[in-house]
């Protein structure tokens, strides 16, 4: 409690940041665009005023903090900024404008941090900081999500040591059976809260207790570990959203809500980009509006973090259960003939398994030499992000998918990791023009992906805790009606997933979208008669409203 107390003082007074159709997420890299002689995170929060007011509400910046590896998530120092990125004054001027989501990489730590550090001279401080591991120990049964070594060995002065490293040599995972450990991270994300974060992100949250002899995934320490969490910023800080990163089957994901009120408000909807692509693919979306259709929230304080790429690839593991090994297969083979690489992680018996698909979104989608126009190639990719836009959840949209970028194979052949592909960092001055170029990718992209998150802001159908119903449009067509909590202004959204014109009835199914006969499509602005056929051209996408709404000024971070 004399924890709490302190921070109580020094934390923003709660506000009313509850979340609404206009929310947004930038997905980005504090130095994804640069000029000369200008701090990273200034250009970028210049760049975001200039362009994306409006339209996104929240960003989520990747660690910024000073690390050894992983680009950001190997952190030597947990309560500073990088000096090469710029100081804590540049995150407030961000977070002036747009709601913040801080990184909270608290499974392991860098190998060059002071806490390790002092563990490599014997501190006593630092003695238990860390997971030494005795031979004999059973590890048998442990998940890997890495195909590296789980234990690392390091000297120190009484003698050498295994060490737990679920990632990488160096990073080293934090004992949390040790309550100095735990406490430490309680009194950091509050600083996190002070500095000016509305959301915390759990990175990798799902491997942070260990247990010999079991899989040292998803165990119920964990879980409570993150219901104290909760419970800690529901006393001083309940204006902040816990999200948690779990790259795993859908069930076992989702699990993170805990009871709907006491565990994280947010989880990752990690099944939806492999299902997504799968659906484009094969130019069928049964087994996505299945899935989808299966989709449920345990109460209406928490929702799903819905996103197709990140800075990491797309994961293979969500989509396991739900697709077949022969179709995770072909996701692999589709990946590889694109220009893509893929990861493997190792299995308790030894094997490997792919893991991650690492290409860009939009090479995932449509072959770079493949040859075909680039209007189908935007197309196909706008449709697959209105899906995810049209879901129940907040969209987070990766910096890269956003302006539509293709991969960056040189990035990989500079830093020998695969993940590089779509990790690009961008030179200012030349995006702005390609943004500003009307023949440029870029500016297709943009200009697109702008007006559906302006549609999606202006109708409160697509409120992060309305209600969704998949419905049964045909083989080809992903059909979601949505209808705001406690409102009955519903918005119909189609995608069509395939490369024909295909004719959607209308059936007595649709019955609850009554009211849609003659309306406007929420997107191009186009008033549209619903007879019983509409015709859905190639990749097209219509989201029908039975009214045009008023644009709706953009989200104030303190609202």
């Amino acid at each position: 409690m004399r924890l709490l107390d302190r921070n109580r003082v020094r934390l923003p007074a709660p506000s009313a940041t509850g979340l609404d159709e206009r929310d947004a997420i930038l997905i980005t890299y504090s130095d994804q665009v640069r000029e000369p002689g200008v701090p990273p995170l200034q250009t970028l929060a210049d760049f975001c005023a200039r362009h994306l007011s409006g339209i996104i509400s929240g960003i989520h910046l990747l660690p910024f903090y000073p690390s050894s590896s992983d680009d950001g998530f190997a952190v030597i120092n947990y309560r500073a900024v990088s000096p090469t990125l710029g100081n804590w004054n540049d995150i407030a001027r961000l977070g002036g404008r747009f709601r913040l989501m801080f990184d909270a990489v608290v499974n392991h730590v860098s190998a060059q941090s002071v806490w390790f550090q002092g563990f490599l001279r014997d501190e006593s401080r630092y003695r238990d900081y860390f997971i030494v591991v005795q031979e004999g120990a059973d590890l048998s049964r442990v998940v890997r999500p890495r195909a590296l070594p789980l234990l690392t060995k390091f000297n120190t002065p009484s003698g050498a040591k295994n060490v737990w490293t679920t990632f990488s040599a160096d990073q080293i995972d934090l004992n949390y059976r040790n309550p100095a450990v735990l406490l430490e991270i309680v009194n950091l994300l509050l600083f996190y809260v002070a500095r000016g974060a509305g959301f915390i992100r759990l990175d990798a949250i799902a491997f942070l207790w260990k247990e010999f002899g079991t899989a040292c995934l998803h165990l119920p320490q964990t879980h409570h570990i993150i219901q104290l969490l909760r419970a800690v910023f529901d006393q001083v800080a309940p204006h902040v959203t816990i999200i948690t990163e779990t790259n795993v089957p859908h069930v076992e994901n989702i699990a993170y809500f805990g009871d709907g009120g006491n565990e994280a408000q947010m989880v990752y909807n990690f099944a939806l980009p492999p299902l997504t692509l799968h659906a484009f693919h094969t130019g069928n979306a049964e087994t996505l509006s299945a899935w989808a259709s299966g989709l449920s929230l345990p109460s209406h304080q928490v929702t799903f973090f819905n996103f197709l790429a990140s800075h990491d690839g797309v994961g293979l593991n969500p989509a396991r259960g739900i697709l077949s090994d022969d179709e995770i297969h072909g996701l692999v083979q589709r990946t590889l003939a694109h220009g893509g690489l893929v990861s493997h992680k190792s299995n308790p018996d030894g094997t490997t398994s792919p893991y991650e698909l690492n290409i860009n979104y939009f090479d995932a989608l449509s072959d770079p030499n493949g040859g075909e126009p680039l209007d189908t190639q935007v197309d196909r990719f706008i449709a697959a992000q209105a899906i995810m836009l049209s879901l129940v959840g907040v969209p987070g949209i990766y910096f890269h998918s956003l302006f539509g970028s293709r991969g960056w194979r040189e990035g990989v052949a500079q830093t020998g990791q695969s993940r590089a592909i779509n990790r690009e960092k961008c030179e200012c001055g030349l995006l702005e023009r390609e943004i500003d170029n009307s023949a440029s990718q870029r500016h297709r992209v943009f200009t697109r992906y702008r007006r559906l998150l302006q549609a999606r802001a202006t109708h409160p159908a697509f409120h992060p805790h309305g209600t969704m119903r998949v419905l049964d449009a045909g083989a080809s067509v992903f059909a979601v009606l949505r209808v705001a909590s406690g409102r009955a202004e519903p918005a119909l959204c189609l995608h069509n997933t395939s490369k024909r014109t295909v004719a959607v009835g209308i059936s007595q199914a649709w019955t609850i979208a009554r009211g849609l006969e003659s309306t406007t499509d929420l997107i191009t602005g186009q008033e549209f008669q619903v007879t019983r056929r509409i015709d859905l051209g190639p990749y097209q996408v219509l989201w029908l409203g039975n009214r045009r709404h008023k644009s709706r000024k953009a989200k104030d971070p303190g609202e």
